[in-house]
């Protein structure tokens, strides 16, 4: 569905509608400053204040293109959990020390989602908008609030360093939810937001109702569930420019000694989920397509009961981009998971077409890890182009001082007989 230009100062807000932009040069042809009452024409950051003299904001606008690679704001459609940055993205600055305060905002309304005092009233409805099309068109992704029940509060807004031209500075990573809305959000509640704030429930969403009544546990998320697909090249390799130089450096490093990125692989599957745990590499003289091997653990943190430990087989493929995994190496790997077992296959380019299709068609118990999953996992962790060097490093002198060991423990059994 898209809605015209000349069209916007009426329209209602319906979730993945088109907002087509005008057909003259400049920003009169600019979207949300005529779709939204007193909205301004530019920004990530659109924050629209009361006419009640209180100070505070009506509602705001989040604006991303998502395709900023560097700071890729992120919408997962099957939970609805939207991840947004915020706009001190380049160093000089303090982490407030924002023109449009984008980050005075966001502290200010996760303090209020947090706040056992009432504050939760004080917070305003989000509205998230993405480029779309061409020109000024921009798609509208939903209404969104703070936070998300299954995110600890400790965690739903972050403050991270970052490095840029060899300067330091700090951003914020938040986490918002997009509400279930099965009705259009009507006009009426955005201008009772700005001019008669007191009154603006009635006309609201009930979704946005139970969230201003119970907080966080009242967010009920907008869930669309994806049918299954094989993904692309280009989704596997995809990634920031961080993710990219960490991926070259990577390949560069074990481009002679391919069966040393199988520690490698090993560590970057226990950063993405510290249950991965007690994996043991196979020797490369007597590797059967699996090189490590270890165990998924469930647990409920109690000391009575024994964790579930689930046995996984890990193989590892340091690849150029362009080389892709096949179906001979798939099937390897398929061929060698026993019963009750699952496997991970870690690679630093992708999966063919043909391999993915295997995998999928037939239900194999095969978690993939392609390239752009690494390079997440690299930036979760901390790890950039400026470290990554250091990183393998240390995983290169752990993995031989553990094959001394082993090699002494031989001897040793040797020489005692």
């Amino acid at each position: 569905m898209a809605v015209a230009f000349e069209e916007l100062s009426e329209a209602a807000l319906v979730v993945d509608t088109i907002y087509k932009g005008g057909k003259v040069n400049g920003k009169g042809s600019e979207v949300l400053s005529k779709l939204l009452p007193n909205c301004s024409n530019s920004g990530g950051f659109r924050k629209v204040m009361r006419k009640d003299g209180s100070g505070l904001p009506a509602y705001v606008v989040l604006y991303t293109s998502m395709q900023e690679l560097a700071w890729p704001d992120y919408l997962d459609e099957e939970t609805g959990v939207f991840r947004y940055y915020g706009d001190n993205r380049t160093p000089g600055r303090t982490i407030l020390d924002t023109p449009r305060k984008g980050n005075q905002l966001l502290e200010f309304v996760f303090d209020c989602l947090n706040s056992k005092d009432g504050a939760i009233k004080n917070i305003p409805p989000f509205f998230i908008f993405k480029k779309a099309g061409s020109g000024w068109d921009v798609q509208f992704l939903g209404l969104a609030a703070p936070g998300n029940p299954k995110i600890s509060p400790d965690k739903d807004l972050v403050a991270f360093w970052r490095t840029m031209d060899g300067q330091r500075f700090q951003n914020y990573e938040a986490y918002f939810t997009v509400l279930e809305t099965t009705q259009p959000i009507s006009r009426e509640w955005l201008n009772a937001l700005i001019y008669n704030h007191d009154e603006n429930l009635q006309y609201a969403p009930e979704t946005w109702k139970r969230f201003i009544q119970q907080g966080r546990n009242g967010i009920v998320p907008l869930i669309a569930k994806k049918l299954p697909k094989i993904p692309t090249k280009y989704e596997q390799l995809q990634s920031d420019i961080e993710g990219t130089q960490c991926l070259k450096q990577i390949r560069k490093h074990y481009q002679n000694n391919p069966y040393g990125f199988e520690n490698c692989a090993k560590d970057i599957l226990e950063k993405m989920d510290e249950r991965f745990q007690d994996f043991s590499l196979t020797r490369p003289w007597r590797d059967g397509g699996r090189d490590a091997l270890g165990y998924y653990v469930i647990g409920n943190e109690s000391k009575a009961n024994y964790p579930l430990r689930i046995d996984c087989a890990m193989e590892a493929k340091c690849y150029a981009e362009n080389h892709s995994v096949g179906v001979r190496e798939m099937s390897r790997l398929i061929s060698r998971i026993r019963y009750r077992q699952f496997g991970v296959l870690v690679t630093t380019s992708y999966v063919h077409e043909q391999a993915y299709k295997e995998v999928m068609e037939d239900g194999h118990p095969i978690l993939i890890m392609s390239a752009t999953d690494i390079a997440n996992v690299l930036r979760k962790n901390a790890i950039t182009s400026t470290n990554v060097l250091d990183w393998l490093i240390s995983l290169d002198e752990s993995d031989n001082h553990s094959t001394r060991r082993r090699i002494a423990a031989y001897y040793d059994r040797l020489h005692h007989g």
